[in-house]
């Protein structure tokens, strides 16, 4: 199982497939497809049944049932695309046999170090073989390890047909990490009762719980007049920018929360005396305090649009997922059944509210109530991104576990 997950996950990671949020096509970019019909093949080679693939990249397929119980059908899903934080061109994985415990040097000419005392969980990987990247790209394994993972676990149910189990459904879409991947997803189609997206972190993960979340983008139009002679004229859109983000919490940024603690994240700023645009994010589990941040937003920029003029400052602001234990909660031995999975194959189960969003966020309010499983990465959606290839296969053992348990208890 080893060499057979880190193959088709070295594989994946090679392929280009991060996201484009200015783009309007589904998906928004051309890696995305040619992952999903290399995906489509391997689904067909290793046996898996009504493979498909739609024109806008959704790859679904079956395993059917091999056990005459009536059990629920379950679903596991990943997402192909890799984030827009950091470059996912040209990834070159690297792999680190028996880790010692100490840093890494992730690229010796750019003097790049994956370093213990930056990264203080690192040394609880002795032993294990690592995946990292060369320094200079993310690793992909957000959420191709996710990919690996269902593909690994669906060849070997289907290699080892002594494994009783009831129908299952997998599924792998695009432009999940600029917050589409759901929105052209067949629920209907795919035809599952309940579904796990493998697309957690470190091990144990288990999650049903996510951010209420929403998008604002905020234009600021200046006017530039030579700065000689700019008096009672120059009106500065970069300053305008900076005087509105300053009005913003500093301590409710990412940086500077945790937990169930939500946040406001500038993640661009763009701009000269001419014009500046702003865009953020805005997160947090408690509907009620999501809201009010939206209102306090909303109401900054409406303060400096009585001061600067309203043409002047324009927001757009859009809600893209909600948490989805509300969800889940009704359904919650969906997630009891994972955690005794977890429980049976000899893993923690860490029991915790995503710190942002999964595909699942959006399909539990689409009628398919789907909670969250680790894949056993680090460090997501940067150039010190590493996964654990031990803990990949506990992963994949997870899938297999859950599987048994449907049956078994129908």
């Amino acid at each position: 199982m080893r060499s057979e997950i880190m193959e088709r996950f070295i594989s994946y990671v090679k392929v280009d497939t991060q996201s484009d949020e200015s783009s309007e096509t589904c998906p928004s970019t051309p890696g995305q497809l040619v992952l999903a019909n290399q995906l489509v093949e391997e689904l067909k080679t290793i046996g898996m049944e009504d493979v498909t693939i739609d024109e806008n990249g959704y790859v679904m397929a079956t395993l059917p049932a091999n056990t005459d119980k009536e059990v629920p059908t379950i679903g596991f899903l990943a997402h192909v695309d890799t984030a827009t934080d950091f470059t996912g061109k040209n990834v070159n994985p690297q792999i680190v046999e028996n880790y010692d415990g100490n840093d890494i040097v992730l690229n010796e000419s750019q003097q790049i170090v994956l370093s213990t005392k930056e990264f203080p969980e690192l040394p609880q990987y002795k032993g294990h073989t690592l995946i990292t990247t060369d320094g200079t790209t993310l690793l992909g394994a957000d959420n191709k390890a996710g990919v690996a993972e269902i593909m690994t676990a669906m060849n070997h149910l289907i290699q080892h047909p002594e494994i009783k189990h009831g129908t299952i459904r997998v599924a792998f879409t695009p432009d999940e990490e600029i917050g589409r991947g759901p929105h052209r997803f067949d629920v209907k189609a795919f035809d599952a009762t309940y579904a796990y997206t493998m697309d957690g972190g470190p091990l144990g993960e288990l999650e049903y719980e996510s951010f209420n979340a929403a998008a604002a983008k905020i234009t600021i139009k200046g006017k530039n007049v030579h700065p000689g002679t700019a008096k009672g004229k120059m009106v500065n859109s970069a300053k305008i920018a900076m005087e509105l983000n300053s009005r913003l919490p500093a301590e409710e940024a990412p940086e500077h929360t945790e937990g169930y603690e939500g946040f406001y994240h500038l993640i661009s700023f763009n701009g000269d005396v001419e014009e500046t645009k702003l865009a953020y994010i805005i997160r947090d589990h408690d509907r009620e305090k999501f809201e009010d941040r939206k209102a306090m937003l909303a109401s900054i920029v409406d303060d400096l649009q009585k001061v600067y003029g309203q043409d002047r400052i324009v927001l757009e602001m859009n809600d893209q997922y909600y948490n989805m234990k509300d969800k889940i909660e009704p359904v919650k031995h969906i997630v009891d059944l994972a955690h005794e999975a977890m429980m049976n194959l000899g893993i923690q189960p860490i029991v915790k509210p995503i710190r942002g969003g999964t595909d699942g966020s959006q399909l539990s309010y689409m009628g398919l109530p789907t909670p969250n499983v680790f894949t056993g990465g680090e460090n997501y959606h940067g150039r010190y991104e590493y996964i654990s290839v031990d803990n990949m296969e506990k992963a994949v053992n997870v899938v297999l576990e859950i599987a048994k348990l449907y049956e078994a208890k129908a």
